[in-house]
């Protein structure tokens, strides 16, 4: 007999989230089909774009995400007791699957690494970075990158590619730690947008001739800034707009419209889950390449214990983490 501990949605978020919009409860979870698995969760990751996605979930449903779980016991021979999978199973302790959502971990995977980067930087994050600067923006040698929230779990990954590929790379952060963190990984110019007196000024000094192309994680004013800065046939990547999931004020106007049709700018909006299939397989194996090589460093955010799981998300939420915010169970 197991008992599962899922947290869920007590009460939709106004605003911030708290912990009173969170509910511990226990299940007894029922006996294996043939087919099926039980899931133990080892990690299990907090992201920006569960604040917005709340808003599908009903009150007491679960809340939603991805998490490294072990099979601890199996009548699905594709999944024998002991095999680590990433699976869609929200934040909960324990779980069955039937196991078509599973996914192993790739072949190679070596075991100096940690296997929680399965839900980072060769995960759900890093393939985020990498279809949104490979893909949308189509980034080339020798262009100007601007990247906000440089040293999240998307950001710092996405700098990271576009030196790869031979560009110039800016970032923005908001703290000296994660400064140092972006001057670490390469950054061509970093700075805390925090502390900037003027955000329109630092961005005119760090690439005098504008920007090819902007990765985009924040939105709101600071995209108000940046776009006006574009070069002639820019490309931008709007991958998330953290800075205005918390507010309860209307979002603030656009960026001017005779800014984009002048310098016929292409904006455009994504999710990672578009790319499937084999796509899907080869970024993950370039991402894990990348970081065996030591092209790609990864920095997680740690916070033990499954009763954190609300405080890590709201942590997180207000920045509080470099690189990508983990929880282990």
């Amino acid at each position: 007999m197991v008992h599962a501990k899922s947290w869920t949605l007590k009460k939709h978020f106004e605003g911030s989230p708290t912990h009173s919009n969170f509910e511990l409860k226990t299940v007894e979870l029922p006996s294996l089909k043939n087919g099926e698995v039980l899931l133990e969760a080892l990690f299990l990751t907090v992201d920006p774009y569960m604040r917005v996605a709340a808003k599908r979930l009903k009150e007491g449903d679960m809340m939603m995400g991805q998490q490294v779980a072990r099979v601890v016991e199996s009548k699905n021979s594709a999944f024998p007791a002991g095999t680590v999978v990433v699976a869609f199973s929200g934040w909960t302790t324990h779980s069955i699957s039937d196991g078509k959502d599973l996914e192993k971990l790739p072949a190679e995977w070596p075991d100096t690494l940690p296997v929680s980067l399965a839900l980072g930087t060769v995960g759900m994050t890093g393939l985020t970075a990498y279809f949104g600067l490979l893909d949308i923006c189509g980034v080339k040698g020798g262009e100007t990158v601007m990247v906000n929230a440089a040293a999240g779990a998307v950001g710092s990954v996405v700098g990271q590619i576009a030196k790869l590929k031979g560009c110039k790379v800016v970032g923005a952060a908001g703290s000296d730690e994660k400064l140092a963190y972006l001057k670490k990984l390469g950054y061509d110019v970093a700075f805390n947008y925090k502390t900037v007196e003027s955000l329109e000024e630092t961005l005119k000094k760090a690439s005098p001739d504008g920007y090819d192309c902007y990765f985009d994680n924040v939105g709101g004013e600071f995209s108000n800034i940046v776009i006006p800065q574009m070069k002639k046939f820019g490309r931008i990547a709007i991958c998330g707009a953290i800075s205005t999931y918390n507010s309860t004020c209307p979002p603030p106007p656009g960026p001017p419209p005779e800014n984009i049709i002048y310098q016929q700018l292409r904006l455009e909006g994504f999710i990672v889950t578009r790319w499937q299939g084999e796509v899907r397989q080869k970024a993950l194996k370039d991402l894990l390449k990348w970081v065996i090589e030591g092209k790609i460093q990864y920095h997680e955010y740690i916070i033990e214990g499954f009763e954190n799981m609300p405080a890590t998300f709201m942590g997180m939420l207000k920045g509080d983490n470099l690189g990508k915010t983990i929880v282990k169970v």
